[in-house]
């Protein structure tokens, strides 16, 4: 069954993070844990990175080079959770289940899959080779009503070795890989792709 096609867009929705557990023997090919729900979720609001640039031959534009260097931007959510920072952000749990950051804690890199409304059915994207910086520590007392804190990580997402940096679903998408879209980290039949590519 077929989706039906968005017109519009809003909200945010099911975000997840899957760390890249190891790489292939050439160094291509990530190994991604299974998806975490990280809940609270509040925006998200990542920028492209890289512009295209035109080459001039013949008193013309006669070559449009694209330079994708992937996203950056911020992730905001309720509060981060102590599986993001122990998977993530390298910080660790001592003998007494108390959170330890050290300044020689190495992040790990990961996929960021989420979702936005639309008006006939979710988009779902993945993001694939993410990192995120530590968000900064802030709280104020409490007056005659309460504000809520929220934490903001920043993000940057780069491109695989082998070149994708980002998929989302479309009308086109197939319902078992839409309703698996949190189940394992989707990855683009690439030789399709390019079969298709080349007709084009």
């Amino acid at each position: 069954m077929a989706l039906k096609k968005n017109k519009v867009k809003f909200g945010l929705n099911n975000v997840h993070y899957a760390k890249i557990t190891a790489w292939s023997a050439d160094g291509k090919t990530p190994t991604f844990a299974t998806p975490v729900r990280l809940p609270g979720a509040v925006s998200l609001s990542i920028d492209a990175n890289g512009e295209a640039e035109n080459f001039y031959a013949d008193n013309g534009v006669y070559y449009v080079i694209n330079n994708n260097s992937g996203y950056e931007g911020d992730l905001e959510v309720a509060l981060v959770t102590t599986e993001f920072a122990t998977d993530i952000l390298g910080e660790t749990l001592d003998n007494k289940g108390v959170l330890v950051e050290r300044n020689d804690a190495e992040l790990a890199q990961f996929a960021l899959l989420f979702e936005f409304e639309g008006h006939k059915n979710k988009i779902r994207h993945t993001l694939y080779c993410c990192s995120a910086s530590r968000p900064a520590t802030e709280s104020s007392t409490t007056e005659e009503s309460t504000e809520v804190k929220t934490e903001t990580l920043s993000l940057k997402a780069t491109a695989l070795p082998t070149g994708e940096v980002k998929v989302k679903t479309c009308e086109s998408t197939d319902e078992t890989t839409y309703n698996n879209w949190y189940k394992s980290v989707y990855m683009p039949n690439v030789s399709t792709t390019s079969a298709t590519s080349s007709k084009s």
